[in-house]
């Protein structure tokens, strides 16, 4: 976890006090859409009135790149900058973690992805500042970069990548559109299931997964609903929060391993990527890890009590088959993923996924044609089908 984490409406309040203990000239590492609705310019108030010395950047795209870094590393070194807040959604958070860490270490994201070399130096300090509820990136010792050369995304978990402050205010997310209320809402549903069933879970990340579980099936579609709805805003902020430092703790799985290819081939969104692939994955791993979905059954489900463990694992995908229904969440193909260049990439992808070794914690360690026969079947993957049979 982050040194210090600061929580509750109205916390960016904080951001110029926490900003003056940590340097003297800020960068700012936020997008065009947070510039847009405001919070770009409330926290320039807020550094004025703290007398904060600070300079943006505010190029990071819907997907972070090996460009956005280096971009704004040149920003950073130019204005001479010694400490950096990042706002926004995980895109902005993780593009600041790799600034941060190569400002002080040197060389690219790629000279640290997939080899044995290390981040030697502290990196400059940190504030993370989330504007939506799903990467909890605030709280999370990885980035995930895609390589532009390669269209592979690289992820690097390693402690240096970890904020020294994470500020979540739930206010921030007011301004979060429904369609990315939904995707990100997935993104952190994923990074509690996955931390749960992973092979690396362990009691403090089950307490974590499970209580980040509970918050977002109950306020999820509430705030899908209604983004004024404060408290539904407040209870995904929290379980976006608690979802990241569980998954940051104990890995995640298969879901997030086939989701990074898609990310980078065809620039589906993190979160939207996720939920394409979460239940048929589920169904998947599920003879495999029906003690752990029983368990989350028993905590979503009230009147499960005289189900069996394999009732209360259907329960749980029926319901997350349910839920994504319900928050319009597309499929490959009806999100426009041309099929003919998808059947041509299905084997890279299956390689890119095995090779972020995210797929060997999932209970069961899929082969590369099992992992290009799951990507088949989401490309037309259809919710209400799948939904009717199961209660049939």
């Amino acid at each position: 976890m982050p040194s210090r984490v600061i929580y509750g409406k109205g916390a960016f309040q904080e951001v110029g006090k926490q900003t003056k203990i940590l340097g003297k000239k800020a960068l700012i590492i936020s997008d065009p859409i947070m510039e847009k609705v405001g919070i770009v310019e409330d926290c320039e108030c807020l550094f004025q009135t703290a007398n904060i010395l600070y300079s943006k950047y505010l190029g990071v795209d819907t997907e972070p790149t090996d460009i956005h870094v280096k971009d704004a590393m040149k920003v950073c070194s130019d204005e001479g900058c010694d400490v950096i807040v990042a706002i926004g959604g995980g895109s902005c958070i993780d593009t600041a973690k790799a600034v941060a860490v190569l400002m002080t270490n040197g060389g690219t994201v790629a000279d640290y992805f997939g080899t044995q070399k290390k981040f030697e130096k502290k990196p400059l300090p940190l504030i993370a500042a989330p504007t939506t509820a799903g990467t909890g990136s605030e709280v999370t010792k990885v980035t995930v970069i895609t390589d532009t050369k390669t269209d592979v995304k690289m992820m690097i978990a390693s402690s240096e990548l970890l904020p020294e402050v994470a500020i979540v205010d739930p206010n921030l997310t007011l301004t979060c559109p429904r369609n990315v209320t939904a995707a990100t809402g997935i993104d952190a549903l994923s990074h509690a299931i996955e931390a749960f069933i992973s092979k690396k879970a362990h009691p403090v990340t089950d307490t974590l997964a499970l209580s980040a579980i509970e918050k977002i099936m109950l306020y999820l579609r509430r705030a899908y609903n209604d983004g004024q709805d404060m408290e539904a805003r407040d209870k995904l902020a929290l379980g976006s929060m608690l979802a990241g430092a569980a998954f940051s703790n104990a890995s995640v799985a298969l879901v997030h391993g086939m989701s990074r290819p898609i990310g980078a081939l065809f620039h589906v969104p993190h979160g939207i990527s996720n939920a394409m692939l979460l239940p048929v994955v589920l169904e998947f791993t599920k003879d495999h890890t029906l003690e752990r979905l029983a368990v989350i059954g028993r905590q979503i489900i009230p009147e499960s009590k005289d189900k069996t463990t394999k009732e209360l694992a259907d329960c749980v995908i029926h319901e997350i088959k349910k839920l994504c229904l319900e928050l319009n969440i597309p499929n490959m193909k009806t999100y426009g993923l041309d099929q003919k260049r998808f059947k041509r990439v299905l084997s890279k992808m299956a390689h890119d996924a095995i090779s972020s070794g995210s797929p060997a914690n999932n209970p069961v360690v899929p082969t590369h044609e099992e992992i290009i026969n799951l990507y088949e079947m989401c490309y037309d993957y259809n919710f209400n089908v799948e939904l009717n049979m199961s209660t049939q």
